[in-house]
């Protein structure tokens, strides 16, 4: 076994490509190696903005070797009567290149044939590695790759090296116009030359030693001490951030920690445009004091030790100065004008071409987000009437113009500052998230009916125009904001009819709507379910369950849920499989019957039929009250009390008899149960 490394040099990489990248080199190196039969043991990625790197503690040095088997002529078109081979024994034989001796017998599914067994011995691995380490490399998928030169070859940034040893011997390739080597390169700036490596473990120390910390880990580590440091010794901590801290640790190659400071009298704006203005624009850590109030001052990550500190750091704080003067100009300027005088400028502002303006937006979605307050909570319709009508209008202040990732933050501080109730604002604010797959939800239902309101009023109106997101392009979000709606109603458990809802947003957009009222409905129906779908079973729920649930309907989510969990928890009892049977075997001879329409006991003269029909009438009670109360656990639990008369009516009686009348009736009691049944889901779909 032998260490394999490889390291990727390049120009410098975006941060955010990075991660992915080396998770997916990793996955790539793991698929290649085992479809080439190589054993290996310890695989593992780093990288920097200038190097993605691949390490393999052990790799064996040959690949495996392989049996391979051919089917040849049936047994009996292979030997005569006298067991001796035939002319189609001695050709198959010698078109394998064995001796027609070696030839074995296997049973097949139509018979008994003869097989040639040879073994096929494992190549090198260093000549399988030469193929498949550019292969590997040029399969990395990136959000966005390049070409450079005038080469073919695609990737992130343009190649300037690469590193390739299997046990310290240089596996030679090409890509591009790069050729494969043992010599690699230190920081860009402190330590350019180039160096020789023999090994994993002088790589590490040689590229420490030229200012390049190849492992994100210790980057991070190195970066959260130094922070830790400079914080202390100012008496204030890090305002914690993990989505920065990781953007910063794929920024740099040797990370480097200074302090900063600014004025004090940019503490009196919003402290959270502050916090924007350093994060969103120079990556800057803020700094609070130990009541989590904002200092004035940040830390900054460099990629570089300079031979004069303070030069950086007055540069940086010059930056930021300029960025903090900005924000406070347009803070005042903004100021002059009150939030909802700006409603009206958002007649100027298309939000669509043909959904027309924000204006036009927000009044759709404030009728909607009133239908559904009216719904859940009709105490708080003055409050969510107002949020809605607000919660878009700092779209058109200057601070949203300079700084868009603030809309929503903007509006809420504005509102704050103009006397609105502290509900509003907070909702204002509150009413874009989520933002993301795991992001917070509002804290309010006034936030809640606007930002599903909102959503909604997006995804209707995007399949009524025809702007439907495809499997590469969702350019309007709406699979994160039919997420979105679907994890509000859930997770809040508002009893809301999904289908009520987009028909009311559909009435309010059908001047805007391009295409069939009807196609749109299904569709955006259909939507929803297949986002709901995706959403449960990265849950974990098992497809079968979800199918059954959802072949009952899908549109009050809180109750789909109950009976998705229910249903999930009944499939591992004992007694329950004999529900699933009997109720497949039921529907099976449901089609195209035709039971009565009533039961007629008097009919039932068998002692199996008899107890079915008595067990299913006491349990129908307690399944129907159980179901009212929408205890879907209890009520399955119930249902396996009918396992024993089940199971005895389908082995002792005949269903399907001569007499019409005897058989229709035990057809209305199999149809009876099953609709019982199909309250909670379509057993037959379950596996």
């Amino acid at each position: 076994m032998k260490e394999l490394l490889l390291e990727i040099g390049t120009e410098e990489i975006p941060a955010g490509f990075i991660p992915s990248a080396l998770a997916d080199m990793e996955s790539l190196a793991r698929k290649e190696l085992e479809a080439q039969r190589i054993d290996f043991e310890g695989l593992e990625t780093l990288g920097t903005p200038r190097r993605l790197v691949l390490v393999i503690k052990s790799v064996a040095e040959q690949q495996k070797n392989v049996e391979m088997r051919k089917i040849g002529p049936s047994k009996q078109a292979a030997f005569d009567a006298k067991g001796k081979p035939t002319q189609a024994a001695l050709g198959f034989a010698r078109s394998q290149g064995v001796s027609v001796d070696s030839l074995k017998r296997v049973q097949t599914e139509k018979g008994e044939y003869v097989c040639a067994v040879k073994e096929e011995a494992g190549k090198p691995t260093p000549d399988l590695l030469a193929p498949l380490l550019p292969k590997l490399i040029l399969s990395i998928p990136f959000q966005k790759s390049m070409r450079w030169a005038d080469l073919s070859v695609r990737f992130a940034r343009p190649i300037h090296w690469i590193l390739a040893l299997f046990g310290g011997t240089v596996i030679p390739f090409e890509v591009g116009n790069v050729q494969s080597g043992d010599v690699t390169f230190g920081h860009r700036f402190m330590h350019p030359d180039p160096f020789r490596v023999d090994s994993f473990k002088t790589y590490l120390e040689k590229t420490r030693e030229s200012f390049v910390m190849v492992d994100p880990a210790e980057r991070r580590r190195k970066i959260e001490e130094e922070m830790f440091r400079e914080a202390t010794a100012f008496s204030g901590k890090v305002l914690k951030d993990e989505e920065l801290l990781n953007e910063v640790t794929f920024l740099v190659e040797y990370p480097v920690v200074f302090r900063g400071h600014f004025e004090q009298k940019f503490l009196s704006l919003p402290q959270d445009i502050v916090i924007h203005s350093m994060k969103e624009h120079q990556r800057y850590f803020p700094m609070v004091n130990a009541e989590g109030r904002l200092l004035p001052s940040f830390l900054c990550v460099s990629n570089i030790a300079p031979r004069d500190q303070n030069v950086v750091v007055k540069g940086n704080e010059k930056v930021l100065r300029a960025r903090l003067s900005d924000a406070a100009y347009f803070f005042q300027e903004d100021l002059k004008v009150p939030l909802e005088k700006r409603v009206d400028e958002l007649k100027k502002v298309v939000f669509q071409a043909k959904l027309g303006t924000s204006f036009e937006k927000m009044e759709r979605f404030r009728h909607l987000a009133l239908w559904i307050i009216d719904r859940i909570d009709p105490g708080l319709r003055a409050l969510v009437d107002r949020t809605a009508f607000l919660c878009k209008a700092d779209l058109v202040t200057g601070m949203v113009g300079e700084f868009p990732k603030l809309q929503g933050v903007v509006g809420r501080e504005y509102a704050r500052l103009t006397g609105e109730k502290p509900e509003v604002a907070e909702s204002i604010h509150e009413h874009y998230w989520p933002t993301f797959a795991g992001d917070r939800l509002p804290t309010r239902s006034i936030g809640d009916a606007v930002s599903m309101a909102d959503r909604l009023d997006t995804i209707v109106g995007c399949f009524g125009v025809g702007l439907i997101p495809t499997g590469t392009a969702d350019p309007f979000g709406l699979r994160r904001h039919a997420l979105a709606i679907i994890r509000i109603i859930l997770e809040k458990k508002y009893s809301l009819s999904l289908f009520e809802f987009i028909d009311e947003s559909e009435k309010l957009l059908k001047h805007k709507m391009e295409r069939p009222m009807s196609d749109v409905k299904q569709e955006v129906r259909d939507f929803f379910r297949t986002r709901y779908q995706y959403f449960l079973l990265d849950k974990g729920y098992p497809f079968d369950v979800i199918d059954a649930v959802f072949s009952t309907g899908v549109d009050e989510l809180v109750d789909v849920q109950g009976r998705v969990e229910a249903l999930a928890e009944a499939k591992g009892w004992k007694d329950f499989e004999s529900i699933v049977i009997a109720s497949k075997r039921a529907i099976n001879i449901l089609k195209g019957a035709s039971p009565a329409k009533k039961i007629d006991q008097t009919l039932f003269h068998e002692p199996a039929e008899k107890n079915l029909y008595q067990a299913f009438i006491t349990t129908r009670e307690t399944v129907e009250a159980r179901l009212k109360k929408r205890d879907y656990r209890a009520a399955l639990l119930e249902m396996t009390r009918l396992k024993v008369p089940v199971d005895q009516f389908f082995d002792g009686v005949m269903v399907m008899v001569e007499d019409q009348t005897i058989r229709e009736n035990r057809l209305a009691l199999l149809d009876q149960i099953g609709q019982v049944c199909g309250r909670i889901a379509d057993f037959s779909k379950l596996s």
